[in-house]
């Protein structure tokens, strides 16, 4: 069975709008192309499926464009060949190497999952707390970064029960960010 790892930007005071942390840098950058290299296809909501496809599928004319620097050229190309799943209500199709997730999402994430394979990768905010209530996430990892949003969208709010988690682990950017990884507590309760 592949595990399911959630991973995102959060601010130390929980925020994890997309840009209420740092911007990205080279270092950052690498650490998450190394992250997505580790699964076989990611997962995303709507939203964030078409956040990242406006901004990371590779343009017909098949160069990047002028804004990207050159260390973001290996995320790009990671995140666009990359499998993709996407569960979403309001769309009838999907490409950019993706198709919809058919069905129920606990079932249908669980089938994913037991396929064979090194894992899956989540992002986002609302897929990822419904696959925590559902108790399918495996592993938890957040880049959190040295700032105080003060507003915006909250990691994981409304979550239905405590997780209780162990530190699996911790890895310290020059930027002063920390990326830590987290997988559910023996014993702690599954949910269905």
């Amino acid at each position: 069975m592949r595990p399911l790892r959630y991973s995102i930007n959060v601010t130390l005071d929980g925020c994890c709008h997309h840009e209420a942390g740092l911007p990205p840098d080279e270092d950052s950058m690498r650490y998450w192309t190394a992250q997505m290299e580790r699964a076989d296809a990611l997962l995303f909501g709507r939203v964030t499926y078409e956040m990242m496809e406006s901004a990371w599928r590779r343009p017909a004319t098949g160069a990047w464009p002028d804004w990207m620097d050159e260390w973001e050229i290996p995320f790009a190309e990671t995140i666009d060949e990359a499998k993709k799943y996407v569960v979403s209500s309001t769309l009838s199709g999907v490409d950019w190497n993706a198709e919809l997730v058919p069905g129920d999402l606990g079932p249908a994430v669980q089938r994913l999952k037991e396929q064979p394979g090194e894992g899956l990768w989540v992002g986002g905010v609302t897929l990822p707390l419904a696959l925590a209530d559902l108790g399918l996430i495996d592993e938890y990892e957040f880049l959190v970064q040295p700032v105080l949003a003060g507003h915006g969208p909250t990691l994981l709010a409304g979550l239905r029960e405590r997780i209780q988690l162990e530190l699996v682990d911790r890895h310290e950017f020059q930027s002063g960010a920390v990326a830590v990884r987290y997988r559910p507590a023996q014993g702690s309760a599954r949910h269905d």
